[in-house]
């Protein structure tokens, strides 16, 4: 075996152990904006439902880039989490799971600060719509089965400073 082929063959186990690491190290898809994320600063929303107030900290996606991400890629919120999507002009809202390890609840929230509707126990990975009933200004992304658990229902107000007093 020449010397030639011997750096050949070293060459390639370089190269292939450099793909290897790099491979390793690829970073998950993360957050397109700077306010969501798991280490994101949050702001308290309540829901006021027939049980009493409850609470949850929730990461603000008011933005098309942080709206689009979403949850995906994320793992399981903790019981008190929760990511609220803030759209600025009433719309028809429309989600999936596309990307989304676990299954969450889905609640949309029209413009009065009211709940429209819930999808609950959304299906991971999903890209069946999941819409809302009416024009919302607000959709709020909690764990899968929390709504129910803590009596959530459509009609509920919400508190937020995105939502009228």
């Amino acid at each position: 075996m020449s010397w030639l082929n011997v750096l050949r063959g070293a060459t390639c186990a370089l190269l292939l152990s450099a793909a290897a690491a790099c491979a390793e190290q690829a970073p998950m898809p993360g957050p397109s904006g700077e306010s969501v994320g798991p280490n994101a600063p949050t702001e308290v929303l309540t829901i006021d439902t027939a049980n009493g107030e409850v609470r949850f900290n929730v990461e603000i996606a008011d933005d098309e880039n942080e709206r689009n991400h979403g949850l995906m890629y994320r793992d399981p919120l903790p019981d008190d989490r929760g990511m609220l999507f803030h759209f600025q002009e009433p719309e028809m809202a429309s989600f999936w799971m596309r990307n989304t390890p676990s299954s969450l609840d889905i609640i949309f929230i029209g413009v009065d600060g009211r709940i429209l509707n819930i999808a609950e126990r959304t299906t991971p990975y999903s890209e069946a719509p999941v819409p809302a009933v009416g024009l919302t200004r607000g959709v709020l992304e909690i764990r899968g089965g929390r709504a129910r658990e803590l009596g959530i229902a459509a009609g509920d107000r919400v508190n937020h400073r995105i939502f009228p007093s």
